[in-house]
C-alpha cells in the first residue's frame, strides 16, 4: 500500500483539491492506515401535531480506508455499524439495547442494530448524488463537479458541508412488510458538518485531517419499530469526530462489539462488496413480522 498524492492549496472551486480534502477528512491517504470516525447521539419521534420526542440514543463508529484506482480517483471501502442504545435521564444514549418498548405503540419489539459491510464508494472529482445500490442506471446519473459549500468560520476555521437528499423505491415495500414499511418511497436525507483547521489542510505532511463535527439523518420509521405506514419520522442528531483506532471508543461500545460483530473493528484491506444501504440489507438479512 502506498500514500495517495493530494493537493494542499486551499482552492474551494477546483473539484481536485475538493476530492482529496474530503478524502483526507473521512479516512487517511496513506493505505496502509485506516481512519475510525465515531458519533453519539439521539434519535427524535417526528410526529404531526407534537412536539419532536427523543424516544432512542445511538453509537455508531466506521472503520475506513482509502485505496488508489487506476484512473487517479480513490476508493473509500469502510464499515460501518449503528448500534441503538436506551437514553439517560439527561437525554444522552445510554447503554445499548436489544428490546425495546416502543413508546407509541407500546409492544415490546427486537431492536435490529445497523451492521454495514462494506459501504464503499468511490471519491472523485465529480459529486456521488445517490448510493451505490439507490437502483438506478449510474451512467444517467446527473454527473457536476465536485463543489462543496464551504465556510469560513474564522481566519483559522472552515466548515465543510456534505448533504444528501434521496427519495427512492422502499426496499421494504408495504405489500410484503406491512409492519416494517413506511410506504412505497423512501426519503432519506444525510447532513454531515466537519469543522477543520486550515493549517491542517494545507499542512502536506496530513495524510489525514483532524476535525470534530456533526451528523444529522432524516428517515422513515426504523422498520425494526414496527410503525408501518402511521405518520411521521426519525431524526437523528449527533456529534462525530475521529478516534486514534478502536481503542478509542467507548468502552462499552468496544465491548459490545468484540462479542457481536468483532471483524467490524477493523477497515477493509480491498474492495469488495455489494455495498447496500441499511434499509437494503434489512430486506435481505430479515423476515416479515407476524400481524399484531
Amino acid at each position: 500500500m502506498s500514500v495517495i498524492p493530494y493537493v494542499t492549496k486551499i482552492d474551494f472551486m477546483s473539484s481536485r483539491w475538493n476530492r482529496d480534502a474530503w478524502a483526507r477528512i473521512q479516512a487517511d491517504m496513506d493505505s496502509s492506515k485506516q481512519r475510525t470516525i465515531h458519533c453519539s447521539g439521539t434519535i427524535l419521534a417526528v410526529r404531526p401535531g407534537e412536539a419532536l420526542k427523543p424516544f432512542l440514543g445511538f453509537q455508531t463508529f466506521l472503520c475506513t480506508r482509502l485505496l488508489p484506482l487506476p484512473d487517479g480517483n480513490i476508493r473509500r471501502v469502510n464499515k460501518e455499524v449503528i448500534f441503538y442504545t436506551n437514553l439517560t435521564r439527561g437525554g444522552q444514549p445510554g447503554e445499548i439495547i436489544d428490546s425495546f418498548v416502543n413508546p407509541f405503540t407500546k409492544e415490546t419489539v427486537r431492536v435490529v442494530h445497523a451492521i454495514n459491510d462494506p459501504f464503499n464508494y468511490t471519491i472523485s472529482e465529480t459529486l456521488i448524488l445517490a448510493p451505490e445500490d439507490f437502483g438506478s442506471d449510474p451512467s444517467k446519473l446527473i454527473k457536476l463537479p465536485l463543489i462543496f459549500p464551504w465556510q469560513e468560520l474564522d481566519s483559522e476555521t472552515l466548515v465543510l458541508a456534505t448533504d444528501m437528499h434521496l427519495n427512492y423505491k422502499n426496499p421494504l415495500q408495504p405489500d410484503k412488510w406491512p409492519r416494517e414499511s413506511a410506504g412505497p418511497k423512501a426519503q432519506v436525507s444525510e447532513m454531515m458538518r466537519y469543522f477543520v483547521k486550515r493549517k491542517d489542510l494545507e499542512n502536506p505532511d496530513l495524510s489525514a485531517v483532524p476535525y470534530v463535527g456533526t451528523w444529522q439523518r432524516v428517515t422513515p420509521w426504523l422498520p425494526w419499530l414496527l410503525m408501518g405506514q402511521a405518520p411521521g419520522h426519525c431524526m437523528y442528531i449527533s456529534t462525530m469526530t475521529t478516534v486514534a483506532d478502536a481503542s478509542g471508543l467507548p468502552k462499552h461500545v468496544r465491548e459490545y462489539a468484540e462479542k457481536n460483530c468483532p471483524h467490524m473493528l477493523s477497515a477493509p484491506t480491498e474492495d469488495y462488496g455489494p455495498s447496500h444501504s441499511s434499509l437494503e440489507l434489512y430486506s435481505r438479512q430479515q423476515t416479515p413480522a407476524p400481524a399484531a
